[in-house]
């Protein structure tokens, strides 16, 4: 007998060889037959994995992450028997589930795909789902793996790579792959499909290796969800960042400048100052000071940061000056260059904390393929700030960057987030700096913050960076969709590396340690989830034009101007429509350019030294006094726009 304890911390007894499938069935039919996934010991298993040992099982739906994940994998399988059963000869490479949906990368050699063959793929696709096969794990000698795949030279790299005795393929219906597992039991819970589209990519991510297609994928248990999510889609492509970017005239790109290096247009260039502003005055309430650094370094000082050994391998490389030998970066990071403000001085236990803030531009070499409009970019801002304070001061300090971090979501319109606390792997060493005691005492300080302050949390094994665990809030924009924005992080071991001190009330020299924090992350990267949260309909104190006023004709320019110099006098940002146009397509036309109040100016509302205002999206306010429309405007933004 075994026994096996689910995660409501219940423990039931079994025969060995039971299967989750088993136990499912054992909790309800109704479970039985929602589960599609599970996981033992940490581990991922099939459905019908026997289970010989005690140990923690989790079983998985199509309503969790990972029940999705091996839904996908799954699928991603039906998809390479569809392209092998259509194109006779293609080669197939890998075929991993991503966060939404799957993709296979294939040599398809002579054939060329478009999206003219999207619909035989999903056909076959479906076929073969309707067939209701088995997906079953079997174990192979690296002998066999390679007489199977003789003539795929990248399913045999892969064999040659792994260890005789550790190599498994899974089967169902006539098509067998190289797989380490993770499926749902039978290919007939798939019942939708959908090919999105293909890309070329270079095999293992390697420019310097062949190019492959890669055919991106999703599927779901219902055709009602596929429907659903190419609603979304269709949304999405609507609020696509790029594509509103260039109708409000925000930022460009060019060539000649270079891949993922925005310019940002005027209106940009104002909407990010008034973005700056707003944290900067929350930033200086808060006891921050202003520091500003080169945009490059010595190459010294990201060594002795860490930097330039766990990224300088992907980072733009050494710039060499006319003397021998010197080598300079350009900066990657904003906190090596603070930790050198530090220690530019001698700071007493009594001095600190220490707050350095810097809107700072750093640079990293992004490949090509990655690149995507302000989301991954070559050359961003951070919105950096450093603290240095007492082991004493740690918890409070931490619990403030939490609060400034929710003033900036609420006034910004991100109400549904939760928390990350992303922690050290401690399999995997080697990724990280600095001792294990510091490590403990820094994981020890974020759970600890975060709990006080309420958070919603979920941990992360992992992720931690380099130098230090972080606390990151992953935020839910208006399609559902989530980003990281934001983090926090607690660090040991900076201060260790460029030999922070402050003296201590007992007059020896002490560590400070060391909070990273952006609240935006990097302002290119915030504007563009902003873009598509808000669909270009920013929080009314953001927006570059909050009125347009517009004249029925020429005749009323006068009064236009007149109503223009009493809103900049009580600081509402509006401009006048001077065009010789009909009032019906100015009204388009701001309505395109999201202007949030069109304000008409006619022969009454000169006579009655009033204003027509309509909302954007059509709400008309009708006929009020400017002085009135000012307050409606102040009453909008101070709803959102709360004080620090």
């Amino acid at each position: 007998m075994i026994h096996i304890t689910l995660p409501d911390g219940s423990v039931k007894t079994f025969d060995e060889n039971v299967t989750p499938m088993d136990v499912a069935k054992s909790i309800s039919e109704g479970l039985a037959r929602n589960v599609i996934s599970a996981s033992f010991n940490g581990t991922t298993v099939e459905t019908v994995t026997p289970l010989t040992t005690d140990g923690s099982l989790v079983l998985y739906t199509w309503n969790d992450t990972e029940g999705k994940t091996a839904f996908w994998h799954s699928s991603a399988h039906v998809l390479a028997q569809a392209i092998e059963e259509l194109y006779p000869g293609a080669k197939l490479t890998i075929g991993p589930a991503i966060e939404n949906g799957f993709y296979y990368d294939v040599d398809f050699g002579g054939h060329s795909i478009s999206e003219k063959d999207f619909k035989a793929i999903e056909d076959k696709m479906l076929d073969i789902a309707r067939g209701k096969h088995d997906f079953k794990m079997r174990s192979a000698t690296k002998a066999e793996a390679l007489q199977l795949y003789k003539n795929n030279e990248f399913k045999t790299e892969l064999i040659e790579n792994l260890e005789d005795g550790t190599i498994t393929f899974c089967d169902h219906s006539t098509f067998t792959d190289l797989c380490r597992g993770g499926h749902i039991p039978n290919t007939g819970i798939i019942k939708a499909a959908k090919i999105l589209s293909v890309a070329g990519a270079y095999w293992r991510g390697n420019e310097n290796n062949p190019q492959l297609t890669r055919v991106y994928g999703i599927s779901f248990p219902k055709q009602k969800d596929l429907t659903e999510y190419l609603e979304l889609l269709e949304e999405a492509k609507k609020r696509d960042h790029r594509k509103l970017g260039k109708e409000l005239e925000l930022f460009t790109f060019s060539q000649k400048v270079g891949q993922g290096l925005p310019l940002w247009l005027p209106k940009g260039a104002a909407l990010r100052e008034r973005l700056e502003n707003f944290l900067k005055a929350a930033q200086k309430k808060a006891g921050y000071e202003m520091v500003i650094t080169p945009h490059i370094g010595q190459k010294e000082l990201y060594v002795t940061s860490g930097h330039y050994a766990k990224y300088g391998a992907d980072s733009f490389q050494p710039i060499n000056t006319p003397k021998d030998g010197e080598e300079f970066l350009l900066k990657p990071m904003n906190c090596p260059h603070h930790c050198e403000i530090y220690n530019n001085a001698q700071w007493s236990y009594k001095d600190l904390p220490k707050r350095y803030a810097e809107f700072g531009t750093v640079y990293r070499y992004e490949q090509s393929g990655e690149l995507h409009g302000l989301t991954r970019v070559r050359g961003f801002t951070q919105d950096d700030a450093h603290l240095f304070c007492t082991p004493e001061q740690l918890d409070e300090e931490f619990k403030n960057v939490i609060d400034l971090v929710l003033y900036v979501f609420g006034s910004l319109g991100f109400e549904n987030f939760t928390a990350q606390v992303s922690l050290r792997d401690p399999e995997n060493p080697d990724k990280y700096i600095g001792s294990l005691e510091n490590w403990e005492k820094a994981e020890k300080a974020i759970m600890s913050a975060t709990i006080d302050k309420g958070l919603t949390y979920t941990v992360k094994t992992g992720e931690a960076a380099f130098y230090g665990p972080k606390l990151d809030f992953m935020v839910k924009d208006a399609l559902g969709r989530q980003w990281q924005l934001g983090t926090i992080q607690v660090d040991y071991n900076l201060p260790e590396r460029f030999d922070l001190t402050y003296k201590g009330s007992d007059n020896e020299l002490h560590r400070p340690v060391m909070i990273h924090r952006a609240p935006f992350g990097s302002m290119e990267r915030f504007i563009a989830i902003l873009l598509e949260h808000t669909a270009g309909n920013f929080p009314l104190w953001l927006m570059p034009t909050q009125a347009i006023i517009l004249s029925i004709s020429e005749k009323y320019e006068k009064y236009a101007e007149k109503v223009l110099n009493l809103l900049e006098n009580d600081e509402i940002r509006a401009l006048v429509d001077h065009r010789n146009e009909t009032i019906g397509k100015k009204i388009r036309e701001a309505e395109m350019q999201k202007h949030p109040f069109m304000i008409i100016i006619g022969e009454q509302e000169e006579k009655e030294n009033k204003i027509t205002v309509r909302k954007h999206g059509g709400e008309d306010l009708g006929m009020i006094s400017i002085e009135d429309f000012s307050k409606i405007i102040k009453t909008e933004i101070n709803k959102t726009l709360k004080s620090f």
